[in-house]
């Protein structure tokens, strides 16, 4: 116990930091920080869950730049599956269904037919944009919502039962849940041991007797799952309803997030929340008007411009670049990542 304090005594002191901040916030602003908060976590649910996606990925080998397509397929098969069944657990199932084909072809094309994983991963997305532009329908609606859920005990905490555990949709809690069992799965079980073992060393994973192949093929199809979840969040819960665009970059964003968690998937949960932070920060500068008032002067007009919008709107994205050129030297991809294994005697 003493050694893992000492090897995570930056993360553990800037983790209590955080937290106390939190707090300080929350009970100083108690006006506008509960609110924030939830938005904060509502947009960071999806990165959670599209995160542990590329984490399961690339710790087994296999780089995911299909997530964004992922979540966009399913998506799309979750609402209009609801919508035409009039059931919003057969939409649930068809989205999360479409998230392990879509994983399930990525899988195919990177390890069994040995594709440029990049390449593979773009095809995926080109092909999932096509589908649902081709087949989007409007005028479709939903025949019900995902139900909330109060958690006993934990609701009853200050900030975090406020946030996490109080009238939080059962996607909510499912990402909270995956990051844990992943998390657990990854670094305390035979099948972690062995998924790190083809992600860094598959020739000698391979000769202790693992099947590199069958291993990569079984992890990034049912990574797809993941994805799937977090594209039905976006269309069944957030926003109720299938748009273009609906994804934004939300992929390509768990990815950056996933690096910045160093493939853990706790860290990657903590990245999800910086950024779903600092999204709501940029949510809540927009809604006050700041800089938007009267006035002239080359200050002002500089402070307009700096606030605007669709400035502020990319705030999360430039966090991302902040933050990723900070932690690029700082993290190690697993080794065999981007790699596609042959056997020795084949």
């Amino acid at each position: 116990m003493n050694t893992w304090t000492g090897k995570n005594r930056t993360t553990l002191v800037v983790a209590a930091a955080v937290i106390v901040a939190a707090y300080v916030f929350y009970y100083l602003k108690n006006d506008i920080a509960p609110s924030m908060y939830v938005a904060a976590w509502g947009y960071a649910i999806p990165l959670v869950l599209a995160a542990l996606a590329g984490v399961i990925g690339e710790r087994s080998g296999v780089v995911n730049i299909g997530i964004e397509g992922q979540m966009v397929l399913a998506a799309f098969a979750g609402f209009f599956g609801a919508a035409f069944s009039g059931s919003m657990v057969v939409g649930a199932l068809a989205g999360i269904g479409t998230g392990l084909i879509a994983g399930g072809f990525l899988a195919l094309t990177t390890v069994r037919w040995r594709m440029d994983q990049i390449i593979a991963g773009v095809v995926l997305n080109i092909i999932a944009a096509g589908l649902t532009s081709f087949y989007l329908k409007s005028g479709q609606i939903l025949p019900g919502v995902i139900p909330n859920i109060e958690v006993p005990g934990l609701s009853a905490i200050p900030l975090i039962g406020e946030v996490f555990f109080s009238g939080r949709s059962v996607i909510a809690l499912v990402a909270i849940l995956a990051a844990v069992v992943v998390h657990v799965a990854l670094f305390h079980t035979r099948w972690g041991l062995r998924t790190r073992a083809v992600g860094e060393y598959p020739s000698a994973a391979d000769t202790a007797g693992i099947n590199v192949e069958r291993l990569r093929m079984v992890n990034v199809t049912v990574a797809g799952s993941l994805a799937g979840v977090a594209g039905i969040y976006l269309s069944m819960d957030a926003s109720s309803s299938f748009e273009r665009g609906i994804v934004a970059g939300r992929g390509f964003l768990a990815l950056a997030i996933m690096i910045m968690g160093a493939w853990r998937p706790l860290r990657a949960f903590v990245m999800a929340l910086f950024f779903g932070f600092v999204n709501a920060v940029a949510s809540q500068l927009q809604q006050s008007g700041l800089g938007q008032g009267e006035g002239s002067g080359f200050f002002h007009g500089l402070v307009d411009m700096v606030t605007a919008p669709q400035i502020l709107g990319t705030l999360p994205y430039v966090a991302t670049l902040v933050v990723l050129a900070v932690a690029a030297g700082r993290v190690r991809a697993p080794a065999a990542v981007g790699q596609p294994y042959v056997k020795k005697d084949q």
